[in-house]
This record gives C-alpha cells, sequence and structure tokens, in this order.
C-alpha cells in the first residue's frame, strides 16, 4: 500500500479536494437537498479513486520517459519500486471502482462517470501532440466541484461552473510553472508543452494572465450569491497566494518552484475551501 500511496502522490489530491468540499456544501446550503453523509462519503471515494487512475495511468504512460529525464529516474515505475503491469492493475482497479462509486450517488453521476474518466486519462497522451496539455490537466481537476454539486442535487447550476473555471485556469496556470523545470528536455524529446514552445519568460507571462482568469471566477459568484466576510477574506487570500507564487520564480530562477507549484497552491486551495465552509456556517446556521 505504501508504494501505491507513493506511485500517485496522495498528497497532490490536496488541489481539487478542497473545491470538491466546496461543490458539495455549495449544493447543500443553496438548495433544499439536506445533507447526506453518505453522499459526502462516496464523493470522496470518487475523488481517490479518479485521482489515483489519472496519476498512476500518468506514471505508467510515461515511464520511458521519465526514465530518460534525469528528474525524473527515480519515480516508481523507472527505479523498480512498481513494475508497469502492477501500475496499469491499479488504474483498472480504479476505474471501476470510481465508475460503482457514481452509480450509488445518482443516475447523472453514473451515467458521466465515463466522460470524467476519459478526461483525467485522456491528459497523459497530451504533451506528445498539444501544447495546451495544461489546460486538459486543469479540466481534469475542474470536475472536482460541478461534479460534487451534481452528486448532491443531480442538476447544473452555474455557480459551481464558475469555481471548475477557476480551479481550470488556476491549475494550467500552475502546471506551466511546474513544466518550467523540463524546458529543455521536453525539446530534446519533441514533447510539448507551454515554456518549450514560448520560452520561460513568454510561459511565465501567459501563466500569469490564466490565474487572473482564475481569481475572476472566484470573485463573480459573489454577484451570484450572498456571502458574508469569510468569503471575502478566502477570494483576498487565495488571489494573494497566486500573486505570491508568481513572485517566487523568475525566468532565471526557478529554484523555487517546488514551493510555488505545492506549498503555494496547496494552502490557498485550503484556506480559501475552509473560508467557504465558514461562510457556509455563518449563514446558513448563525444566520449572519
Amino acid at each position: 500500500m505504501k508504494k501505491y500511496f507513493s506511485l500517485v502522490l496522495f498528497a497532490h489530491s490536496i488541489f481539487a479536494l478542497p473545491f470538491a468540499m466546496i461543490g458539495f456544501f455549495l449544493g447543500v446550503t443553496t438548495t433544499t437537498n439536506p445533507f447526506n453523509w453518505l453522499i459526502l462519503v462516496l464523493v470522496l471515494l470518487c475523488m481517490v479513486f479518479a485521482r489515483n487512475a489519472a496519476m498512476a495511468f500518468n506514471r505508467y504512460l510515461d515511464r520511458d520517459i521519465d526514465a530518460k529525464n534525469p528528474r525524473t529516474q527515480m519515480r516508481d515505475i523507472p527505479s523498480g519500486k512498481i513494475s508497469a503491469r502492477e501500475a496499469l492493475l491499479f488504474v483498472i482497479f480504479n476505474c471501476v471502482l470510481f465508475i460503482l462509486t457514481t452509480a450509488f450517488i445518482n443516475p447523472l453521476c453514473l451515467y458521466l462517470s465515463p466522460v470524467a474518466l476519459f478526461v483525467v486519462l485522456f491528459y497523459s497522451y497530451t504533451k506528445r501532440f498539444t501544447a495546451l496539455c495544461h489546460l486538459v490537466l486543469g479540466l481534469g481537476l475542474s470536475l472536482a466541484p460541478i461534479g460534487a454539486y451534481i452528486a448532491v442535487t443531480g442538476t447544473f447550476h452555474i455557480v459551481p461552473v464558475l469555481y471548475s473555471f477557476a480551479v481550470l485556469f488556476w491549475v494550467s496556470g500552475f502546471d506551466i510553472i511546474y513544466a518550467l523545470q523540463d524546458e529543455e528536455f521536453d525539446k530534446s524529446e519533441n514533447l510539448h508543452s507551454i515554456p518549450s514552445i514560448l520560452g520561460a519568460k513568454r510561459a511565465l507571462r501567459l501563466s500569469e494572465i490564466l490565474h487572473v482568469f482564475s481569481a475572476i471566477c472566484v470573485i463573480l459568484p459573489i454577484l451570484l450569491t450572498t456571502f458574508s466576510w469569510a468569503y471575502y477574506f478566502g477570494v483576498t487570500f487565495f488571489c494573494s497566494m497566486l500573486i505570491y507564487q508568481h513572485m517566487l520564480v523568475k525566468p532565471n530562477d526557478l529554484s523555487k518552484v517546488n514551493k510555488a507549484f505545492a506549498t503555494t497552491n496547496g494552502i490557498a486551495s485550503v484556506i480559501f475551501a475552509v473560508c467557504f465552509l465558514l461562510d457556509a456556517f455563518l449563514r446558513t446556521y448563525l444566520k449572519f
């Protein structure tokens, strides 16, 4: 079990999971649907299974590329900790569990489950033919808030869609920052990424633009529903962390890429979600 946790980098779930909680509690607090512990557990399980499948499939598909890249040579499959066959079986196992779990939520989640799996798995192919691979990764993680909302309500709504777009632009932006580390390697292996196409300086500018769009998407819900001071604080903190990570990384200095990628974004998503949940509690139960 420990080696599989290493394979899927379970800690990286911190990016999308808080937004799944936002989608879930948005469905509970803004509609007539009651809080349901079973649905919450099923949503969490779907997050785990989808993330496991996506991450393990990426490691499986990229095993030969990872073996060539000095930065990734010690990943589980190239280093021999896990065989390619074990990784593929792990992917299939989690895909099956994901679909079965959605069947216990509602029919719409079940019908959409193959689409969700296609998106999160397809990302692993994209770097082979398009520099838009970062946007596809963002699209995969952006399914978290709208998926959780559908699990509660069985319907679509504009506000969770805005949070999905926020995740799309946010993840795409910080994945471009992360990809700066492999700019030269991607060029040498004919792999596609924004840094390898645009260069570090212009890639960072594009990342900044995407993060501006992300900030707009977390601000727009204010126009569509009522929030307390807690949400305003969360938006301010989230946007501040977007700015901060761009202060950490420069085209000629990538020494703080991992801090910008993992630490900064992990804190941003958790604090933003906590503020959203605090806001929901204040408005729903304290009538704040």
